[in-house]
């Protein structure tokens, strides 16, 4: 399965995105998928992640403010993002909850300035 995470950008401190990941692939759609983000100097972190079914978890870092749903029909992960802070600011990528992984691809980049 190839991964491709978009919708990236600057955005100002109480901003919004919407990321997407599109899937190539049938595993895509009956796996649970998360959202990861690296921000720099630091470790991959978990942000949240949906099952097949529409079951979702969120980081405590986020909770609140970020909404993970998926299209199953349509290969398709998204992530609303609300109220950004700087501490937000990081490479988003999507992939399964858990090893083995599907390849990473390139993510995208959320920067949250004034």
């Amino acid at each position: 399965v190839q991964l491709q995470a978009s919708g990236g950008g600057l955005v100002q401190p109480g901003g919004s995105l919407r990321l997407s990941c599109v899937g190539t692939g049938s595993d895509f759609r009956f796996n649970t998928m998360a959202w990861f983000r690296q921000a720099p100097e630091k470790q991959r972190e978990l942000v949240a992640d949906i099952t097949f079914g529409g079951t979702t978890h969120y980081s405590s870092s986020v909770k609140g403010r970020f909404t993970i749903s998926r299209d199953n029909a349509k290969n398709t992960a998204y992530l609303q993002m609300a109220y950004l802070k700087p501490e937000d600011t990081a490479v988003y990528y999507c992939n399964k909850i858990q090893p083995p992984f599907f390849s990473w691809g390139q993510g995208t980049l959320v920067t949250v300035s004034s």
